[in-house]
């Protein structure tokens, strides 16, 4: 009794599994059968713009065709086409149905198969094998059980006869409408193919009417050239004879090759001759307008041009003087515009350094010029007579005055010391440590003085050995030292 008593534990167990896995896979039926019902509305969607593309298509059809048809035949054509609409909108639902009948039917058979028939099985085993005296409860409850599931397979095969009466229901009608269908193509393609044989004879009779006109342009054509002819030419030929008329043309023709030498084109070349010089003076007061305008424009931008060089020449010239009394104490220097027209020519003219050439239609040019004094008397515009180390300090004025009218985000200057004395040397680190600090301007430069290393944030020492160059952050005192040390060895 405790081994039938645990074997029927076991089934009561498994049955509960069942009824689990049973709902597990309704579920999955479940969302089996909401994917089914979107792919069913994208059906429904595709469809929807399969029928809108078949009434443009058909509305295409027939267009420049109908015309041709008989008045019987356009009657029965505008009969057909909403009979043949008809028979197609319920060929596509006949479909439709028959595909969701279908799907349903195989639910109903899978979830008969799978499901109820094996537990039908199941039941009646245990059943069958239950004691009705030990187990009257189970025996009850797994009786009702299997009531309710013989009723739920009567139930899904009644209702699986039902599906399969009605796909072979819709499957005969759709067969019906099929039939209907074909037989509407082919009217529809009798109708075709009487329209495209027309259509081709219309087609050969307008070739040869084109065939035709094209004749009747030649002949036309060939009487104009004849020219016009006195009123009495058909009297005076009329009545003669083809040999007679013969000899006339005969003699016509060597009286026309006296005159063979005639430039028979020379009318035609004169006409085209006419033309083409009325075309090219033409052409010749639009080039002439054209370039009036481009002169006026070239006066115009040479005008803004020399206003902003002023503009620019201004501030620059003003800071030039600062810069240049800030570098050399007791000092003063300015930039200066010299002018100079065409033809004028000056000493300076020839030097490297001297300004370019006039311009060649003598208008008055502009030349930046430089007057500086480096010891607060007597002042000098030749760069020849200055050395190489205030040449320097020159250039570098020029470049700071440029830098504070129209600041750069950083410079780089390579070894600009080394042709400075100390003092200089000092006024331009001094300058340069001012404008790293006052504007948000990077200033990178390369020296062996210690000058500029005094006054650096940042110091880079560059080594050489074994052939490979090494980069490294040293600090001021190491930069110093190295300098010092290389200039005792250059010295020695």
């Amino acid at each position: 009794m405790d081994a039938k008593r645990s074997h029927d534990q076991a089934e009561l167990v498994q049955i509960k599994q069942d009824i689990a896995s049973a709902s597990k896979q309704q579920l999955s039926i479940s969302r089996a059968l909401e994917k089914k019902e979107k792919s069913l509305a994208n059906t429904k969607s595709q469809i929807d713009q399969l029928k809108a593309g078949m009434a443009m298509k058909r509305a295409e059809m027939g267009t420049d065709l109908i015309d041709h048809l008989t008045p019987e035949e356009k009657d029965l054509l505008s009969q057909l086409n909403p009979e043949i609409t008809k028979w197609k909108d319920m060929l596509i639902t006949c479909k439709t149905n028959r595909i969701e009948t279908e799907t349903r039917k195989g639910e109903l058979e899978t979830n008969l198969s799978t499901n109820l028939v094996r537990r039908k099985e199941e039941l009646e085993s245990i059943t069958q094998t239950a004691d009705s005296q030990m187990l009257p409860d189970g025996l009850k409850f797994k009786r009702q059980e299997l009531m309710e599931a013989k009723a739920a397979v009567d139930e899904a095969t009644q209702q699986l006869k039902r599906v399969v009466d009605s796909i072979e229901d819709l499957t005969r009608k759709t067969r019906d409408i099929k039939n209907a269908k074909d037989e509407l193509k082919a009217r529809e393609d009798n109708y075709e193919r009487t329209l495209q044989d027309e259509a081709k004879e219309l087609e050969q009779l307008l070739n040869k009417r084109n065939i035709l006109l094209a004749r009747q342009d030649d002949y036309m054509k060939k009487i104009r050239d004849l020219g016009s002819l006195p009123s009495d030419a058909f009297e005076a030929y009329k009545r003669k004879s083809i040999k007679e008329l013969q000899k006339k043309l005969h003699k016509c023709n060597e009286d026309l090759k006296q005159f063979s030498h005639v430039n028979k084109k020379a009318l035609d070349q004169y006409v085209n001759f006419t033309e083409q010089r009325e075309e090219l003076q033409k052409r010749q007061a639009e080039l002439d307008a054209g370039d009036e305008k481009i002169r006026e424009l070239i006066s115009v931008l040479d005008q803004r041009k020399d206003e902003s060089i002023e503009r620019t020449f201004k501030g620059v010239a003003r800071h030039f003087r600062e810069v240049f009394s800030e570098l050399v104490q007791g000092g003063h220097g300015h930039l200066v515009m010299m002018k100079k027209k065409d033809g004028q020519v000056d000493d300076d003219d020839h030097d490297e350094d001297g300004p370019r050439d006039a311009d060649p239609e003598g208008r008055v040019e502009k030349y930046i010029g430089v007057k500086v004094s480096f010891t607060g008397q007597g002042e000098t515009q030749s760069m020849k007579q200055l050395s190489g180390g205030q040449k320097t300090v020159v250039a570098l004025t020029l470049i700071f005055a440029i830098q504070r009218c129209d600041p750069a985000p950083f410079y780089l200057f390579d070894e600009i010391d080394a042709a400075l004395d100390p003092q200089y040397r000092t006024a331009v680190g001094n300058m340069i440590r001012r404008l790293a600090d006052m504007a948000n301007t990077q200033f990178i430069t390369t020296t062996f003085r210690p000058e500029l290393v005094k006054v650096a944030d940042k110091i880079y020492g560059v080594t050489h050995r074994n052939r490979v160059s090494r980069v490294d952050v040293v600090s001021k005192e190491e930069a110093l030292d190295f300098i010092e040390h290389d200039q005792s060895h250059q010295t020695e």
